[in-house]
């Protein structure tokens, strides 16, 4: 008896350091979440001297896969990439996903972290795991950093991806504040436009993701501030993508509006354009079961898919 009360005593005591825990670092177990996700998947996760840096990177797939490498969007991560990569990998591709500069769990030097800059960090990954040519895929900042490489560095990219993608003027309805909210309110209305369907959040999660962005605030304030300047703009470049391109766009995007990825297919006359009906800026995490079989239909067709559009709801394709 006394000994079965111990051990309650220790299962309670356990149960509320976990739960106090959990109340102070919600997004640390949230990412384990998702990182013990990737593993039971088969994706590794590993670094490489990329560059000059120690980059982290997730890869999954088979050796003789097709070569496919996606890039994050602005204070994001590979692991946003999550609800993709095992799904691309069981479709016969060799995913690579590389943490950028300054973010995820790469080095954060004192750099510009520029578009040109991150563009030549993917360049030097793809150089240092080998991949001398690839079908590349960007996610918001990250389809401004895949475009621009297939522009510098045409004989790297084989097909081209953006999803939501940054890369042209437009007139924003928001400030550079908005990515790094200092306080709750801020945090909700960052994801408000995000997400067409935003959830509840509660204040101590809400505060914890204050704590996170504004830790990597000077990141995101000079990657937004050099993004702002202009200098990287592709409003007069893009004519000169010669690759197979697909444009996939959540209809209901208030971060970049459609009518970006509209401006791109216009630009790009090969270009395809695909919208997903339902969804905002992160159609790739919250509509992966349409995105991931258009970007592999696209990827697969041969000859490649030139010109048009489909839309298409968030749960069917």
């Amino acid at each position: 008896m006394k000994l079965a009360l111990r051990v309650l005593v220790v299962v309670l005591l356990l149960a509320a350091v976990i739960g106090l825990a959990f109340y102070r670092y919600p997004l640390w177990f949230a990412d384990q979440h998702t990182r013990f996700h990737l593993w039971r998947q088969g994706v590794k996760s590993d670094y490489i001297e990329a560059g000059g840096y120690r980059l982290h990177y997730f890869e999954a797939g088979s050796a003789d896969g097709t070569p496919l490498v996606l890039v994050h969007g602005l204070g994001a991560r590979g692991e946003d990439w999550g609800a993709m990569i095992p799904a691309l990998a069981a479709q016969g591709f060799h995913v690579y996903v590389p943490d950028l500069l300054g973010y995820g769990r790469s080095p954060k030097p004192n750099v510009s972290y520029s578009i040109s800059l991150q563009e030549q960090t993917v360049a030097a990954f793809m150089q240092a795991v080998h991949v001398s040519r690839a079908d590349v895929g960007g996610w918001s900042m990250g389809g401004w950093v895949a475009m621009k490489l297939a522009l510098d560095h045409p004989e790297m990219v084989d097909r081209l991806i953006v999803y939501d993608s940054a890369g042209l003027y437009f007139p924003a309805t928001f400030g550079p504040e908005l990515f790094t909210p200092s306080d709750p309110a801020g945090v909700r209305k960052l994801i408000a436009i995000l997400t067409p369907k935003p959830r509840v959040i509660p204040d101590f999660a809400a505060e914890a993701m204050v704590r996170k962005l504004q830790g990597n605030a000077w990141v995101v304030n000079r990657s937004t501030a050099s993004m702002i300047g202009g200098r990287d703009l592709l409003d007069f470049r893009l004519h000169d993508i010669s690759q197979p391109m697909l444009i996939v766009w959540g209809a209901q995007d208030e971060l970049i509006p459609l009518a970006s990825g509209e401006a791109i297919h216009r630009g790009v006359p090969q270009s395809v354009l695909d919208v997903v009906e339902g969804c905002g800026h992160l159609a790739p995490a919250e509509c992966a079961k349409p995105v991931v079989e258009g970007t592999v239909e696209f990827l697969r067709s041969q000859p490649p898919m030139r010109g048009g559009g489909r839309t298409f709801a968030a749960g069917s394709f």
